[in-house]
């Protein structure tokens, strides 16, 4: 039997937390960034709690229509949807409200912009990115537009957006090549059950997944250095983010000389180390 308790995990499941903590993050990284004067703790918190709303109601929108995809895959389909523990309609409205709850705190509690860039985020995601995935690989460039928006909505809450507003825009679109493309390789086995034509999937030998994956973490060091050369950072972030890129160029290196499970799993395990100490560099190098 059902318990209450059991549907709350699913609901929550649904949005995906652990996954859009990083929203949050980023969201609230680029608010502290924008160097709003004074700092204004309820502008931040209602742009913190709207992009994570937002975020989980894109989350569950995009399990509805991938339903049949996660049914054939071993890391998803136990999720509620396939497993049956929800219903289509219950999980539509539950993002329905998740979503609207999230743009209206933005639209309200934040500024009318940081509510249309999130806007901007859940339909790219949701009604672009999730059809098109099934239709060819490039649609990871088109699905890190999404992925990277959440760090200008935070700027956008306490600033006007700006050139280094969407340098810092670039840097998570850039970053978030290498770690999908490291996650396809992990999960090529599940990807090719779904049939998704992933360069994992379409190639098995990964050579073509590997120079891309070098090539995006080499692209990742000049666009990493761009909040120096606009005046938003100075030589202490680009020292500390400039020996990021070159330890995650280094290992795609060894990765595309060599591809394996555990090469991959070891960059997959830097690209997400690499986001949190960029952010910390950054924050330490404004304070």
């Amino acid at each position: 039997m059902t318990t209450s308790g059991s549907r709350i995990a699913d609901f929550l499941e649904l949005a995906k937390p652990r996954l859009n903590s990083l929203v949050v993050i980023t969201a609230g990284v680029g608010y502290v960034a924008a160097g709003a004067d004074p700092f204004n703790l309820v502008v931040f918190t209602h742009t913190a709690i709207g992009a994570a709303l937002v975020a989980g109601g894109a989350a569950a929108l995009n399990q509805i229509a991938e339903q049949d995809l996660d049914r054939h895959m071993l890391r998803t389909h136990g999720r509620p949807m396939p497993a049956g523990r929800l219903q289509r309609h219950e999980a539509l409205w539950f993002a329905t409200v998740l979503a609207s709850i999230g743009l209206l705190q933005l639209a309200f509690g934040a500024t009318l912009t940081a509510a249309g860039l999130a806007l901007t985020t859940l339909v790219s995601y949701v009604a672009i990115y999730t059809p098109l995935k099934r239709r060819t690989h490039w649609a990871v460039l088109v699905g890190a537009i999404p992925g990277a928006l959440p760090v200008t909505i935070g700027w956008a809450a306490a600033q006007p957006l700006s050139p280094a507003a969407w340098s810092l825009f670039a840097l998570v679109f850039v970053w978030q090549l290498p770690h999908f493309l490291a996650l396809t390789w992990l999960y090529r086995e599940d990807f090719a059950k779904a049939e998704l034509p992933l360069l994992s999937v379409t190639d098995p030998t990964g050579r073509r997944a590997a120079r891309h994956l070098v090539v995006y973490s080499a692209l990742l060091i000049p666009v990493s250095l761009a909040p120096t050369w606009l005046g938003l950072a100075g030589a202490g972030y680009a020292t500390g983010v400039g020996l990021l890129g070159v330890a995650l160029l280094a290992l795609a290196l060894r990765f595309a000389v060599a591809r394996s499970t555990e090469r991959a799993r070891l960059v997959f395990r830097a690209t997400l180390l690499y986001l949190p100490l960029v952010w910390i560099c950054l924050l330490l190098d404004r304070a």
